[in-house]
């Protein structure tokens, strides 16, 4: 059979990288593998330009991207993701002018599951506790995820569509109300939540999408309410949506 070194190359980069517990020099991949430096860049530039590698700016190393389904389990790909996010997530808090928690989450079904998070200085204590699930139609996360999927999608994801769940019986109680809800986040392109988690606490949230502009998780902060005023929602929403775009370009192999 005939050999194609590139393609051997290719595939044992992604062996390789599948079995390290986190990001890679470019030096030590090249290093471990036995290649040479530039045919590693090269390598390493391809598969980041087809969505198969990540660049972790921290780190200055690589990793395999989230969007390889096939390598790894749920709960690392999941880990991977909120590896990327953390030093963005750490920024939007430092950044954000005011007590915030800032935090990761991901559709799972009906619901958003949360993958990372950063408690900022005097910042609320939240119930977006790493792996806790809350419904997506009542979270500013979950909103600017579903905010992004087909119609078909969410029908499907909501069955009763005139009795969807509530915590303290606000936000939304029917389809219709919900789809008017998700307009509204499409239009100002960052989506909203006040009091509909927690009673006194006020969330915002922008999604980030992988290369099929598909809403692969979404970045959110929640604070107190009557610590903001409009502006403020304004520049928390911007603010948000700048950081989920960041993440979008790491995912992209961009940032």
């Amino acid at each position: 059979m005939k050999d194609i070194p590139a393609s051997r190359s290719t595939l044992r980069v992604l062996s390789y990288l599948s079995k390290r517990g986190g990001p890679v020099r470019a030096t030590t991949l090249a290093r471990d593998l036995g290649l040479p430096r530039s045919s590693a860049y090269q390598l390493i530039g391809v598969m980041m330009d087809e969505g198969f590698l990540v660049h972790y700016p921290e780190d200055q190393a690589y990793g395999l991207s989230s969007l390889l389904s096939e390598i790894g389990t749920s709960s690392l790909r999941t880990t991977r993701l909120g590896r990327l996010a953390q030093p963005l997530l750490e920024k939007l808090v430092m950044d954000a002018g005011v007590p915030v928690v800032a935090h990761l989450a991901v559709l799972s079904g009906a619901d958003v599951m949360y993958v990372s998070k950063v408690q900022g200085f005097r910042a609320p204590t939240t119930v977006s506790i790493i792996g806790v699930r809350l419904p997506a139609h009542l979270t500013a996360t979950g909103r600017a995820m579903l905010a992004l999927l087909p119609s078909a999608q969410i029908r499907a994801l909501y069955p009763h569509r005139d009795d969807l769940i509530s915590r303290h019986g606000n936000g939304p109680h029917s389809l219709a109300e919900l789809d008017a809800i998700l307009a509204e986040s499409r239009t100002r392109g960052w989506s909203r939540e006040d009091g509909e988690i927690t009673p006194e606490y006020a969330s915002v949230g922008a999604s980030a999408l992988d290369h099929n502009d598909y809403p692969v998780a979404a970045v959110g902060i929640t604070f107190r309410a009557d610590a903001i005023d409009a502006d403020r929602w304004e520049s928390l929403g911007s603010a948000t949506t700048a950081t989920a775009a960041s993440l979008t370009a790491r995912l992209l192999g961009r940032g």
